[in-house]
């Protein structure tokens, strides 16, 4: 089904305590009379390069076969360093819940995208930049968290919940069920993390006994 907007909610409960990177993001495809010309992830980072290691990431890459190059996009208003258009300083905190939208900017030519987190807690929303990704419609919406700490570190988790879509007749789209995926030991993963649902969402969690096995198909709430 073509996409025209994808958004999901996250939060997260543990701040982390290490100089490690932590990413959790919303990824998307682009697509083009069904041919894939480029993906990007928007989400919040625990990030040492940053002010109290808060920041905020909108960016993504063409296609492999054109050498999957970094996409192109707009300077963000937002402070941070220039030689990293696609990561700025945001305060997120723990606790509060992020609204990460992708949606298309209105005429662009070539097509752009913006990434916009908004903060529910208060109604704030933040545009971090827009991105010339091309496509004209969104596919494979998936979310993650990407953790470079040591698989023993402290744990921490973050709920992801009220996945929704729009499709291009306007129709809202919300699913009903998802998969689990988790990299594998032998490309760097550990095996000590796990997803969990619960009463509101489901929760990305490291340093736990995993209890949902690869491949799981899960329920929403």
């Amino acid at each position: 089904m073509p996409l025209r907007s994808v958004a999901a909610t996250l939060e997260v409960l543990e701040r982390p305590t290490v100089r490690r990177l932590y990413f959790w993001a919303l990824q998307v495809s682009f697509v083009a009379d069904r041919r894939l010309v480029g993906a990007a992830h928007l989400g919040l980072q625990w990030n040492p390069h940053h002010p109290d290691f808060t920041a905020v990431n909108w960016g993504g890459y063409g296609p492999a076969d054109a050498g999957s190059t970094l996409l192109r996009g707009s300077d963000s208003r937002l402070p941070g360093s220039r030689k990293d258009p696609n990561t700025r300083d945001f305060p997120w905190e723990p606790g509060r819940r992020y609204r990460l939208e992708v949606l298309p900017v209105p005429d662009a030519d070539p097509p752009a995208w913006r990434g916009v987190v908004t903060d529910l807690d208060v109604g704030e929303a933040t545009l971090v930049r827009e991105i010339e990704a091309g496509g004209t419609h969104l596919a494979s919406p998936l979310v993650w968290s990407e953790v470079f700490a040591r698989c023993e570190q402290p744990s921490v988790a973050v709920r992801w919940s009220d996945f929704e879509a729009v499709a291009d007749d306007g129709g809202v789209v919300r699913p009903q069920r998802v998969r689990v995926n988790y990299q594998s030991h032998a490309d760097g993963g550990c095996d000590n993390v796990s997803v969990i649902p619960d009463e509101l969402g489901l929760l990305q969690v490291t340093a736990v006994q995993r209890e949902v096995p690869q491949g799981a198909i899960l329920a929403l709430p």
